[in-house]
């Protein structure tokens, strides 16, 4: 919980510094923030970088977000730093609170992202972007007793992306598909690997339409290991997300995550916040 305070007093801190703001991109292209950090949407990271800094630009981003299920709440704070449309940095704190335990599960997600080609709307192509997120649990103690064998991890994703101008009936049409090769059990945060172990190259979707330019509507999934036999399912999502403007967008979504540490049905909401400078 202090590590969420610190990001929070930080975010606060990077909104003094005005002179940051970029604006280089159309409004809503930048996508909005994901849960491990990454600019994407919620559970996805996507193609384009976090942020409207173009190529003479660069911008920093700040997100906090919220999922609430079944049996268990996670809430995410993080960073993001994009330099000139090229390359993407970004760190974010989970705090997984699973009140069975009566615990909370800790955990870091440092990541960067290289865009390799393209642009979402301009490039007649793709845009093509490589990622990478190292994450560490700051206590191992629940992962160990699961059976997870190491309490860090690196996932390393490419993920392709395009928005189509007026596509469906004069709305715009967005999509992306990411492909990750990672060990991690439930985001990392049980931790790595397992007695059904084996690093896989695992697919994760979104497509949205945006009703105006500031409001999409779409849906995401994402597949994931089930290293630890405990019936881990892949994750699906259905979301609305409101850009009103270049400086802050708000994400929600109802939320399918399937089976988590034995306990099904694991359903709910979720909430983000993105403030752009």
């Amino acid at each position: 919980m202090k590590k969420i305070k610190c990001v929070l007093a930080g975010l606060l801190l990077v909104t003094s510094f005005s002179s940051l703001a970029s604006d280089g991109k159309l409004l809503a292209t930048p996508g909005v923030s994901q849960i491990e950090g990454s600019g994407g949407g919620g559970i996805v990271p996507w193609a384009q970088l976090a942020g409207y800094a173009s190529e003479d630009e660069f911008s920093v981003n700040g997100f906090c977000s919220r999922a609430d299920v079944t049996d268990y709440t996670l809430d995410v704070c993080g960073a993001q730093l994009n330099l000139f449309n090229r390359l993407e940095l970004s760190y974010a704190q989970q705090q997984f609170d699973v009140p069975a335990l009566d615990t909370e599960i800790e955990q870091s997600v440092t990541g960067a992202k290289i865009r390799l080609y393209g642009d979402i709307v301009y490039s007649d192509w793709p845009q093509l972007s490589l990622g990478i997120q190292h994450k560490s649990l700051d206590d191992g103690a629940v992962a160990t007793l699961v059976g997870a064998q190491d309490t860090s991890g690196t996932d390393y994703y490419l993920a392709a992306s395009k928005l189509h101008l007026g596509a469906i009936a004069g709305y715009n049409w967005f999509w992306n598909v990411t492909t990750r090769y990672s060990e991690a059990n439930q985001l990392g945060l049980l931790g790595y690997g397992g007695s059904n172990s084996s690093a896989k190259v695992l697919f994760e979707g979104s497509t949205a339409l945006f009703f105006s330019r500031e409001i999409a509507v779409g849906v995401e999934y994402r597949q994931k290991n089930n290293n630890l036999n405990l019936g881990e399912q892949d994750w699906k999502d259905l979301f609305i997300a409101w850009m009103p403007n270049k400086h802050i967008s708000v994400t929600a979504a109802y939320l399918d995550l399937g089976s988590i540490a034995g306990a099904d049905d694991q359903t709910g909401w979720y909430l983000s916040v993105t403030g752009y400078w």
